[in-house]
């Protein structure tokens, strides 16, 4: 593994640890993340996105072990789904846990993904807590796909880039299914 990485992992979690706001790539586009335990670092997101929190956003984690700290039931559809998914998919589950409350949605529910992306599976093993991840634009603007099509007024508004990736066209938003506690499946976005 690069130095880069390296560095820009321990940057990024000390900007996090203090309840700071981050821009970096993830497995899908450039998102802006926080603690996802921190109540007011995900009130910083939401007003850089100028978005309301009743629309939530989701948690990146690396594994197991962190899902089941956010969810004490996981169905296991869930589990099927993440195995057999071959590009990014956002599951959202019912019932969240040991999470800022301002991060879960209105209808107690909350959209989570695990990654296998290097930075961001790395910068979770140091975090040992849930990262946010929502789309690093302002609300109602279009998705950018690579670091230059970020706003200046996103890029002013966080506390540290991440140096990685930089010239990355990124691939579409993860595919986002729902899964509720009586087993339902709904596909949100393909």
């Amino acid at each position: 593994m690069s130095q880069d990485i390296n560095t820009e992992i321990i940057n990024a979690y000390e900007v996090i640890k203090n309840g700071g706001i981050i821009l970096y790539p993830t497995d899908t586009v450039w998102g802006i993340g926080c603690d996802a335990t921190n109540p007011e670092a995900v009130a910083k997101i939401y007003k850089l996105k100028q978005r309301a929190e009743t629309q939530s956003m989701i948690c990146l984690m690396n594994g197991e072990k962190m899902m089941y700290n956010v969810f004490k039931d996981i169905p296991e559809v869930a589990w099927q789904i993440m195995d057999l998914s071959e590009k990014p998919t956002t599951i959202i589950l019912d019932k969240p846990r040991n999470v800022a409350p301002n991060i879960i949605a209105p209808d107690n529910s909350l959209g989570i993904r695990i990654v296998k992306e290097p930075f961001c599976f790395k910068l979770l093993e140091r975090m040992k807590k849930p990262l946010v991840s929502t789309s690093a634009n302002i609300s109602g603007q279009p998705t950018p796909i690579a670091f230059k099509d970020i706003s200046p007024e996103i890029i002013k508004g966080v506390d540290y880039v991440v140096r990685l990736n930089l010239d990355r066209i990124a691939g579409k938003p993860s595919t986002i299914i729902k899964l509720t506690s009586d087993s339902q499946v709904k596909v949100i976005r393909k």
